[in-house]
């Protein structure tokens, strides 16, 4: 909570100004690049939160001092540190556990892989980046920061764990230069796709992977002809003695696997029995077989247990919070946990935003707390379809209507009967 520091210097440790308007002013290159995987990977969590002071001392501090904290705990206020989560320890747990079996593993062709599905704003691709940062950082130093697959004589860059985000009109070939993209690897526009592959295969091998993260794989759709390729060129990575972790939105409901169920009682998506008549049967057998999937969930506020958990991520982020009229209690007494859940529905993200957009709100007004009365000006749009029902519906596979299609004669990514643009776009 905040409570004002007993030493004689209230901002001992505070950065200069230059300092600070560089953490702000600084960008992280991007996620799906090795510069940007190392750059995420060597900061996360190394932000130090300004200290905690009384508005007395920040009274007597010189102006330049002032404006300097005060922006300072606004670099802090928006950047709320991930916290363990029973949603956040769920993924890693399996991530930690896939990953530590496939990497010691020496006669097994094939590697099995991950899928982490959720609905908007869950934390998925948060808490995949935060399982693969800590695997990295544990893999780097057993083997001394040394690619254990390094040729002689070369000094290939050592990347334990790729980041790529599925192309948004995935084909085989975009899959591949996305993958080669994060090395900045040289592609020819000529080359063929069997050159793709095999310059794909050659780079994971060199640089020493062992964990291969595609994000936004919902942006796949099973009814198209390049998309299943890119199912399949993705079941063919998983010989190549790296971990697939796959992420993506209702990953259920895209096709990826069998039309699954969802139970009330476990909270997870259960594939029933393969249908002997079923189109692909074959393939999307050996996806299911090949991916272990679990549900990230939202918090919930019924049980003893669930609103435990809760109270205690608010606490957290409570802890974070540099407000001078913050109290013990801000955000996890009276009705406020009540208040929280009714806003956010629990969902992580949205809750996150609301309270820093609060924490904002309450400097520039100088109220320096946050309390329902103030988080009621706060506008948080929820759209519905982001919030899952207690029994999520799947969509049923497109029906062809009218004369029986001729598949055959039709080209390469052809939608065999269309869904409508919403459909289209990934809504």
């Amino acid at each position: 909570m905040t409570r004002a520091l007993s030493y004689d210097d209230p901002l001992e440790g505070l950065p200069s100004r230059a300092r600070i308007a560089e953490l702000i002013l600084s960008s992280r290159p991007p996620l799906d690049t090795y510069v940007g995987w190392q750059h995420y990977r060597t900061h996360c969590g190394l932000l130090v939160p300004a200290a905690a002071i009384s508005p007395q001392q920040w009274s007597m501090l010189p102006d330049s001092r002032q404006y300097d904290y005060d922006l300072y705990r606004e670099l802090t206020n928006a950047n709320l540190p991930l916290q363990d989560t029973a949603m956040h320890d769920k993924v890693g747990k399996l991530i930690r556990r896939r990953l530590s079996g496939n990497t010691r593993k020496k006669n097994d062709p094939t590697r099995a892989g991950v899928m982490i599905s959720g609905w908007g704003n869950y934390g998925k691709t948060a808490s995949v980046c935060s399982a693969g940062a800590v695997f990295e950082n544990q893999w780097l130093e057993l083997h001394s920061y040394l690619n254990p697959k390094a040729r002689p004589g070369t000094r290939d860059l050592h990347a334990p764990v790729v980041y790529v985000s599925t192309p948004v009109t995935a084909t085989p070939k975009s899959l591949c230069t996305s993958i080669l993209g994060f090395f900045r690897a040289p592609t020819r526009k000529s080359a063929t796709l069997p050159e793709l592959v095999r310059q794909v295969a050659d780079s994971l091998h060199d640089h020493g992977v062992k964990a291969l993260i595609l994000d936004d794989i919902s942006r796949l759709r099973m009814h198209r002809a390049d998309d299943q390729d890119v199912l399949d060129l993705m079941r063919a990575f998983m010989s190549l003695d790296v971990t697939l972790i796959l992420t993506g939105v209702n990953i259920p409901g895209i096709g990826l696997l069998r039309e699954a169920t969802w139970n009330k009682k476990t909270r997870q998506w259960e594939m029933p029995q393969l249908e002997s008549t079923r189109i692909h049967g074959l393939e999307i057998t050996q996806t299911e077989h090949r991916f272990e999937l679990i549900e990230i969930d939202r918090f919930r506020y019924i049980t003893p247990k669930q609103i435990a958990a809760f109270v205690n991520h608010l606490e957290g982020i409570e802890q974070h919070l540099r407000l001078m009229n913050a109290k013990q209690g801000m955000l996890t007494g009276g009705t406020m946990p009540e208040y929280l859940m009714r806003r956010t529905g629990g969902v992580i993200g949205l809750l996150g935003r609301l309270l820093e957009d609060g924490a904002q709100e309450a400097m520039e007004s100088g109220k320096e707390l946050i309390d329902e009365s103030l988080l009621d000006e706060i506008v948080l749009r929820r759209d519905a379809p982001e919030q899952p029902p207690d029994e999520p519906v799947i969509p049923a596979a497109p029906k062809t209507a009218g004369k029986k299609a001729t598949r055959a004669k039709r080209p390469r990514n052809t939608v065999f009967d269309d869904p409508g643009p919403a459909a289209r776009a990934g809504a």
